[in-house]
């Protein structure tokens, strides 16, 4: 196993210092020339059908330089490629970690003809592991299509309920909406994810539970919303007259609680190498979008985000998609003052692929800790949030076109629709009126309008992103989906922290069980002790009496 390459912190390298000097006086969109046809011919890139056009950034051919320097300097290239390798990359040093590997690329690392390169081996255990739960999960959907995996009279199932929280069901749910063409008709495929019980009370009045599997995610099988809704699905199956044992399935970590018992009709596994939000390429994202889209159209997602990772070793800046947006995403957080990003998806399927961004992004890079164990002295993870367009430009834009603040925007577009039903209306049709109002949007934020009304003023110089492919498809959606992983991998290693735990989210856990027995009444409320404060804001909420 590969000891990771060190890199020294990122604020003291020359790269780090040439930017800030450069961020003095960053490109000037609105100056004349400052968004020119030569300019955008010339900032663009291409890898795995995605171009990428970056001319409506503030960066100069010095600042494009400089944060080539900074890649260099930082050994990010060759750190990413350690991920590959299997180095234990989850740890602080000098203090407790999971010190694990990080290979949720193993999981579709599946293709023959896309091989490792030379410089990159995959550990062959996590290439087997992976390689093993997708022949089983095949073999367990196509006995689904053919009929010998059913409910106990016989009948085929037709639904499946996703019961998972965080990683094991926001990626999963964007991407089976957003492949929505793809799905079976005569399937249908829900996620109850929320500890309410109306969300698992509203799933129920939808489906026919007859023919319903359930499929229960946890890796460490014992997350208290999915097991809490896991018992009240199988109240409510046994209710209905049917053995819960027949219907429920589960994929969890091998030898967690959830896997040592026996009550579930089939089992998979996913590795601690593999962290939740990483997981919609593993049988996680597997059991719901193979039996919703077919374990062909699954294989097509892994596909193509195979395709992405190979492509995000690359050397070339203009091919490497992932660096090059992590760089930029850099220079906009850490040398022009963005706290946030804005992602804009021009496609309503994507209307939940920056919620999964939002947990990808924040729970890996929301550090203030390096690597070595010091507080970081530069900014981190941004706050990432966003709407499908052209709904968010009657929402929010106003904000972004003329807010006080600085508010990057990365757009996501497709040249053709999903389903390829469209008609001309007043001389184009909807999906040229989209892409037109895309481009619209890059403009306006780019060049602005002066007016002598202050109200009616727009300074321009805002940055913004264009990510364009052909269609949105399967594998289009894996490329997308591993470019964004990547993204958040590489800016992670730049700023020299652990994108791959998450011991921000347990604090809040903990306490809950501090706070749950007042209002299950289980032990005496004696008014003293160290539960005092609890009570109090029980009882300032009117959950508990005076």
């Amino acid at each position: 196993m590969p000891s990771p390459v060190k890199s020294q912190p990122v604020s003291s390298t020359v790269a780090w210092r040439r930017l800030t000097e450069l961020a003095r006086h960053p490109h000037d969109l609105t100056a004349p020339g400052g968004f020119s046809p030569e300019r955008i011919a010339k900032l663009r890139a291409q890898a795995c059908g995605l171009d990428i056009l970056y001319a409506a950034q503030r960066v100069t051919p010095e600042v494009l330089v400089a944060l080539t320097d900074l890649a260099r300097e930082t050994n990010v290239i060759e750190r990413f490629r350690d991920l590959l390798r299997g180095a234990i990359s989850n740890r602080i040093e000098g203090y407790p970690s999971e010190n694990r590997r990080v290979l949720h690329f193993a999981n579709r690392h599946l293709f023959d003809d896309l091989p490792d390169r030379a410089d990159v081996r995959m550990p062959q255990d996590a290439v087997d592991d992976s390689r093993r739960e997708m022949v089983r999960l095949a073999k367990f959907l196509e006995g689904v299509e053919q009929g010998t995996v059913t409910n106990a009279k016989g009948e085929p199932f037709n639904e499946l309920i996703n019961l998972g929280v965080g990683g094991s069901a926001l990626g999963p749910r964007a991407i089976y909406l957003a492949l929505q063409p793809w799905r079976y008709r005569d399937r249908r495929v829900h996620f109850v994810s929320n500890l309410d019980p109306d969300d698992a009370a509203a799933t129920l009045r939808q489906a026919h539970l007859p023919r319903t599997l359930v499929t229960v995610v946890s890796k460490s099988g014992s997350t208290q919303e999915t097991r809490t809704n896991e018992a009240l699905l199988r109240d409510a199956y046994r209710r209905a007259g049917l053995d819960p044992n027949v219907h429920f399935t589960c994929v969890t970590a091998v030898g967690s609680p959830l896997d040592k018992e026996p009550s579930y009709r089939e089992k998979f596994h996913m590795f601690d190498y593999v962290g939740g939000r990483y997981s919609p390429t593993s049988v996680v994202g597997g059991v719901s979008l193979g039996f919703g889209l077919g374990f062909s159209a699954f294989e097509d997602l892994l596909r193509g985000a195979r395709e992405m990772d190979l492509a995000s070793l690359d050397l070339d800046l203009g091919a490497n998609l992932p660096l090059l947006m992590a760089l930029l995403g850099i220079w906009n957080r850490n040398f022009l003052g963005a706290d946030t990003l804005a992602v804009i998806p021009y496609s309503q399927a994507l209307s939940r692929f920056v919620a999964h961004l939002q947990q990808l992004d924040m729970e890996s890079n929301g550090k203030s800790i390096t690597t070595a164990g010091v507080p970081v002295a530069w900014g981190t993870g941004p706050v990432v949030w966003g709407e499908p367009g052209t709904n968010g430009q009657h929402a929010f834009f106003q904000l972004i076109h003329q807010g006080p603040g600085l508010i990057p925007c990365e757009f996501i577009g497709f040249r053709e629709s999903q389903y390829e039903e469209d008609e001309v209306i007043d001389g184009s049709t909807n999906q040229q009126k989209l892409l037109a109002n895309l481009f619209g949007q890059v403009l306006a934020l780019a060049v602005g309008k002066p007016d002598t009304n202050p109200n009616k003023r727009f300074a321009g110089n805002r940055p913004t992103l264009t990510i364009l492919g052909d269609r949105l498809t399967p594998r289009m959606m894996g490329r997308l989906l591993a470019m964004y992983e990547n993204k958040v991998a590489y800016q992670g290693l730049v700023w020299g922290i652990n994108s791959f735990d998450q011991e921000g989210v347990e604090l809040g856990k903990r306490l809950t069980l501090r706070v749950l027995p007042h209002l299950a009444q289980s032990h005496a409320d004696s008014g003293a002790g160290s539960d005092a404060v609890e009570r109090a804001l029980l009882r300032a909420a009117r959950l508990l009496p005076d």
